[in-house]
């Protein structure tokens, strides 16, 4: 790629006690990754320069900028989100590390709005630690769907081998079958066929659909949702041209591979699509915000408070995340 053409990729550092710094640091060790892309890490000088020791990563190097026209187009550029230093032990969030992860998803969402980065890449957070002014939502996905003002969007986990997106999100298991409508269905198919023919140059995208209840609901023995709401949907949207197919009782779609005849899995709820996304592609998965007008990836992995410090986080789902948000934002562009 051109260097006048490399996209300005934001990258949130996440919770500093967790292992996102380490991804981000082993991932940009590679500098043939600037060839691709100008990274902009949001995090703070001290943290990125005590991971650097703490890895040994002597050939991880950076160009501290306070503005956006000081970048350095063969360098990860650091934008300092604070100035004050953080005293954090890895493994143990504090309101400090949730606090630095907070403002660097705050200050990332507005150089969206205003063009300095072009897309932009998270780290993991812890949730619950992350939470304050500016942030009070459940996850990445809420948060910059309501930060540009989208009616919806929809969590979708990609990786070479298997789509899977999900129709509800971070909600209790309890509220899901409430939750789910004809209307909400419809509305996060519809992004979904747009995301494969906008997002990953899919002509006519074939869908599968999950059923909620075990084996699909067992002809209403089990369940009525999938023969009163999802099949009803299927069927309206096939009526529009629509490749969508279903629903099909879950262990078995995934456990007989069946999801290799789709592009991509509609799961009814979280832990539903998740669990298999994970198992199958835990090591290269990523986790994209469709239906957005950004473009937005994460490795789809959380903060592993256990490992963090250890010099032992594979970051191969970052690195994941970045090419896959580089290539969103090329076939957005028609390149």
């Amino acid at each position: 790629m051109e260097q006048k053409t490399k996209p300005r990729i934001g990258i949130t550092i996440g919770d500093i006690s967790g292992i996102g710094p380490e991804v981000v640091l082993k991932t940009f060790a590679d500098q043939r990754i600037l060839h691709y892309c100008t990274p902009v890490l949001y995090a703070t000088a001290s943290v990125v320069n005590r991971y650097r020791k703490l890895l040994s990563l002597e050939n991880f190097n950076f160009h501290l900028i306070q503005g956006f026209d000081q970048l350095h187009p063969k360098k990860v550029n650091v934008l300092n989100c604070q100035e004050e230093e953080i005293e954090f032990t890895p493994g143990t969030p504090t309101p400090a590390t949730g606090s630095l992860a907070r403002m660097a998803l705050l200050r990332s969402a507005q150089d969206l709005k205003d063009g300095h980065i072009h897309a932009v890449v998270t780290a993991p957070i812890d949730k619950d630690n992350t939470q304050g002014e500016g942030f009070q939502f459940p996850g990445h996905t809420e948060f910059y769907t309501k930060h540009f003002n989208a009616p919806e969007s929809l969590m979708f986990l990609v990786s070479e081998g298997l789509r899977v997106a999900t129709v509800t999100g971070h909600m209790p298991l309890k509220e899901v079958a409430n939750a789910l409508t004809p209307e909400l269905l419809i509305r996060k198919l519809t992004i979904l066929d747009n995301s494969l023919r906008q997002d990953f140059g899919i002509q006519k995208p074939k869908i599968a659909v999950l059923g909620l209840n075990p084996h699909a609901g067992e002809n209403g023995l089990l369940g009525t949702e999938e023969a009163e709401i999802v099949q009803p949907v299927i069927e309206q949207m096939k009526s529009k041209g629509n490749l969508v197919f279903g629903p099909f009782p879950a262990d078995g779609f995934f456990g007989t591979r069946s999801y290799k005849k789709f592009d991509a899995t509609l799961a009814l709820y979280h832990d539903q699509g998740l669990i298999p996304f994970k198992t199958i592609a835990f090591e290269n998965g990523v986790n994209f915000t469709a239906g957005l007008p950004i473009v937005r990836t994460s490795p789809d992995h959380g903060t592993a408070y256990d490992i963090a410090g250890k010099n032992m986080a594979d970051e191969t789902s970052f690195r994941e995340a970045l090419f896959t948000a580089i290539d969103i934002l090329r076939a957005r562009a028609g390149v």
